[in-house]
Parts: structure tokens; C-alpha cells; sequence
């Protein structure tokens, strides 16, 4: 006979599998399931084509996030159709330089980004399978508009990629003036090219180039003797130079001797000072000379008036003897009276 099977052993083999299943999952959720979760919406204009649940949430580069549902929405005021998107952001993935974790799931906080600038756009997360991720990133030039009407939830501005702009300027590009503009450009040129001045152009411009060649056959003929001119002045010039520079060397040699003789120091200016230092001398000993009071003055005085008396006794002796030559020997006559 076969052994029964035991149900006590079945039940308790059947609760370990559940709790190990239960244990495995709340280790895979990271215990996301007993936490809050807080949400924010996004509103995308135009098609999401791409986007998908699940797809991740980039801040700077950083995963932070995930997609977690995506509908189509219409707006009541602009009938337009927008995208609104749930994205849930993970805790305690940016921190502070202190370390401290900063909760990017607390709403006054993705305000005070929103404020800053911080703009939600879609971006190609792969060019073969066509998938989009949602990109998060500052623009503080780029105005942030809301599009929600609820003030309950977080709503984080969205801006245009860059096809979509593009798209929005070439809708609004002018092209049938644009291709008008073009053809009558391209008229204008047909025109141009076809007139009998641009006609005339090659011949114009083979006959240039014959007088250009002309030209040039003269200068190679003519400029020979003008080279050999050129260079043989520009010899003289080099030797007119050469003697420059010889003269300025004197000349900088003797302005260097006159200014060694010129020093203070100089053997030379110490004997022009002796010299006037002499002749100053010799002037004041003529000037006391020939001053009035003193003995050399009177002593001449004095021979010159000995000098006159003695001219005077001269003259009287010249006067006598013509009158009478004898009175050397016989001595000189009284007058007599008649």
C-alpha cells in the first residue's frame, strides 16, 4: 500500500513558499509599497509617440524616476490636444554637499526648482527603436506655462523639442514668398547671362590677358638693365651707409672724450679752475695798483713831476743856448735894461 501523504507537511512547505514569494517581492519594491508616493504631471504638447510606461526619468543625466502614466487630454480654453504624463521620482537621490538627502518627491521643493528654471522636455533615448525618455533640466529662459487647472497637483513645466520648434518656425515661414523670391532671382540671373554685355565677357577677358602677357614680355625685356641700375644704387647706398655709421662711431667716441674731459673730476677742468683762480688773483693785484691812495700811484706821480721839471729845465737850457751859444763856456749874460 502507499504511504499517505502527510497534510501538516504540505501546509507548512506551501506557507514557507508563500512567504519566501512575499519576501522577494517586497525586496524587489524596495519597500515602495508601504511608503508614500507622491507624483508629479507633466503636460506635453503634440505626439508621445515613444513614450512609454516605465520609460525613465533623467534629471542632469541622472536617472530619478520612472513614467508611470501616460493620457491624452484636451485643453477646454485652445482645443488642443496635450499629453499629461505621471511621473513618480525617487527619494534621496540628490543630496547636498553635506550629505543630506534632498526629497525630490516634496512639492515645495520641484516649486523651488520650477522657479529656478527647471523645464521638463522629451528626448530620443534610442534611435533605432524610436523610444523617448522624459529629460529634466534648467532653462530659466525658456517662461514656464501651466496648463493644469487642479492646484492639488504638481505639475512641472514642459518646453518644446527642438523638432517641434523647428516644425512650429517652418509653419510659420513665408515659402510660397520665399519660392517667389527664388524664381525671380533665378530670372533676374537667366537674364543676365543671356545679355549681349555678359556675352562679351570671354572675348573682353581673352584680350586682357593677351596685354597682361605683353605687359609682362616688356618688364622681362626692359627690366634687366633697371635691375642691374637698382642694385648697383643700392651698392652706393650700402656704402654711403657704411660711412654713416663709421662717422656716428667717431662722432659718439668724441662726444664720449668731451664728456670724460668734461667732468668735474677731469684733469682739464681742474686746470682751468687753477688758471682763473691765477688770473683772478693777478686782476686784484692790478686793481690795487691802480688804485688812488696807493704808494705805486704816488711814486709815479711824484717821477712824473720830476720828469716835467726836468723837461722844463731842458727846454729853458735850449732856449738859452740858442740865444746864447757861448754860455757854456762863459756862463749866461744878464739882460741889461736900454
Amino acid at each position: 500500500m502507499s504511504r499517505k501523504a502527510n497534510p501538516t507537511l504540505i501546509g507548512a512547505f506551501v506557507l514557507g513558499a508563500l512567504a519566501l514569494a512575499v519576501v522577494t517581492t517586497l525586496l524587489l519594491a524596495g519597500g515602495s509599497w508601504f511608503g508614500e508616493r507622491r507624483q508629479h504631471i507633466m503636460y506635453f504638447e503634440g505626439a508621445a509617440q515613444g513614450l512609454q510606461v516605465g520609460a525613465p526619468v533623467v534629471f542632469l543625466g541622472v536617472k530619478v524616476g520612472t513614467v508611470k502614466q501616460i493620457q491624452l487630454g484636451l485643453d477646454p480654453q485652445s482645443r488642443r490636444f496635450l499629453v499629461p504624463v505621471m511621473i513618480e521620482l525617487e527619494p534621496q537621490v540628490v543630496r547636498t554637499r553635506g550629505g543630506e538627502p534632498i526629497d525630490l518627491r516634496d512639492r515645495a521643493t520641484v516649486r523651488q526648482l520650477v522657479e529656478r528654471g527647471l523645464r521638463a522636455r522629451l528626448r530620443m533615448q534610442s534611435l533605432l527603436t524610436g523610444q523617448l525618455y522624459v529629460d529634466l533640466d534648467f532653462h530659466p529662459d525658456k517662461p514656464a506655462i501651466f496648463a493644469s487647472l487642479d492646484p492639488e497637483l504638481s505639475e512641472i513645466p514642459t518646453i518644446r523639442t527642438a523638432g517641434q520648434e523647428l516644425t512650429t518656425k517652418l509653419e510659420g515661414f513665408p515659402m510660397d514668398k520665399f519660392l517667389a523670391d527664388v524664381a525671380g532671382i533665378s530670372s533676374a540671373v537667366n537674364q543676365l547671362m543671356s545679355a549681349p554685355a555678359t556675352q562679351e565677357l570671354p572675348r573682353r577677358l581673352d584680350a586682357t590677358l593677351r596685354h597682361l602677357e605683353s605687359l609682362a614680355a616688356r618688364f622681362d625685356a626692359q627690366g634687366g638693365p633697371i635691375l642691374n641700375d637698382v642694385r648697383g644704387n643700392l651698392a652706393e647706398l650700402h656704402k654711403a651707409l657704411l660711412a654713416a655709421q663709421a662717422a656716428l662711431a667717431k662722432f659718439d667716441t668724441a662726444a664720449d672724450r668731451v664728456g670724460e674731459l668734461a667732468r668735474s673730476d677731469s684733469a682739464m677742468v681742474g686746470n682751468l679752475t687753477k688758471a682763473s683762480e691765477e688770473l683772478a688773483k693777478a686782476a686784484g693785484a692790478v686793481r690795487s695798483l691802480t688804485e688812488q691812495e696807493s704808494p705805486t700811484v704816488a711814486n709815479v706821480n711824484a717821477a712824473l713831476k720830476e720828469i716835467t721839471r726836468a723837461a722844463d729845465a731842458l727846454r729853458l737850457l735850449a732856449e738859452t743856448l740858442e740865444q746864447q751859444p757861448d754860455a757854456i763856456w762863459r756862463g749866461k749874460r744878464q739882460k741889461t735894461t736900454p
